[in-house]
């Protein structure tokens, strides 16, 4: 097998690596201040997010109302980003997440993985997936 045929070709980011890590950095600052504008800021009009299973969401008004809605089901939500990579007018992150269960009570986990198409330094699309449990409780991803 050609090697050049089992990797993606890089290109030039639309991004520096320090304005990469910057973007996923404010992100974590808004998602820990639960400010939905400042999320907001950073998203075009036409934003489409795919978030784990969740319906395809589109435009910035309803993600809007997506992520407060979330906000008030994950109390105390502590994130951690990892930034992963940035190829053209893709960034790369994965993160981990903990929070209380508003609607439970519960102490939750959760991590995930996503990729951000950006178009003019915004985001464009939002594509995630998203594993999440109860804290002291195995996993329960049914794939054995």
């Amino acid at each position: 097998m050609d090697p050049e045929q089992t990797y993606p070709t890089t290109v030039p980011s639309c991004l520096s690596l320090d304005q990469a890590k910057a973007m996923v950095a404010g992100f974590v600052e808004a998602f820990h201040s639960q400010d939905v504008e400042a999320l907001a800021q950073g998203w075009t009009e036409d934003v489409v997010i795919r978030f784990a299973d969740l319906p395809e969401i589109k435009g910035k008004q309803a993600a809007k109302q997506w992520v407060a809605s979330r906000f008030a089901r994950q109390r105390d939500y502590r994130l951690v980003k990892t930034f992963q990579a940035i190829t053209g007018d893709i960034l790369g992150d994965s993160w981990t997440g903990v929070w209380t269960d508003a609607v439970t009570g519960k102490q939750m986990r959760g991590k995930g993985m996503e990729f951000l198409t950006l178009r003019g330094g915004k985001i464009a699309v939002w594509e995630a997936v998203f594993n999440v449990w109860e804290e002291g409780k195995e996993g329960s991803t049914p794939v054995t």
